[in-house]
């Protein structure tokens, strides 16, 4: 099991940028994905990126390519989500989530440890 804490969350105006953290804990991680999702009220959970531990390979859902952007930090066992240009859209709770590097993908059901979530809220 990975332990997963996200953090930077907050309120901003339209065109602002953020940078959401994810602290990991637990299991090797490098045998890991880690992901990001966002989900808005009365909607489905939402596939934002997802990037290997090793850092060699990312994935971006075609609505955030371009603005968001997801790095990891390996020696801090972090893993980032820098949002840039953000819109009313975007607002949403948005959740880290790990899972087995062979075995994940835009697919919430894939992953197997989640976090508690951070509050993003847009104003125009």
């Amino acid at each position: 099991q990975v332990q997963l804490v996200e953090s930077g969350g907050g309120l901003v105006q339209a065109g602002d940028s953020l940078r959401l953290s994810c602290v990991a804990s637990g299991r090797t991680l490098s045998r890991y994905a880690m992901g990001w999702f966002r989900q808005a009220p009365g909607k489905e959970r939402e596939f934002i990126a997802r990037i290997t531990w090793a850092g060699d390979n990312t994935y971006y859902a075609g609505s955030v390519k371009g603005r968001f952007s997801i790095s990891r930090d390996a020696a801090k066992s972090t893993v980032y989500l820098q949002m840039n240009n953000l819109k009313r859209e975007d607002t949403a709770v948005y959740y880290c989530a790990a899972g087995s590097i062979f075995g994940v993908g835009a697919n919430p059901s894939t992953y197997t440890d989640w976090g508690q979530g951070t509050q993003v809220t847009v104003s125009s």
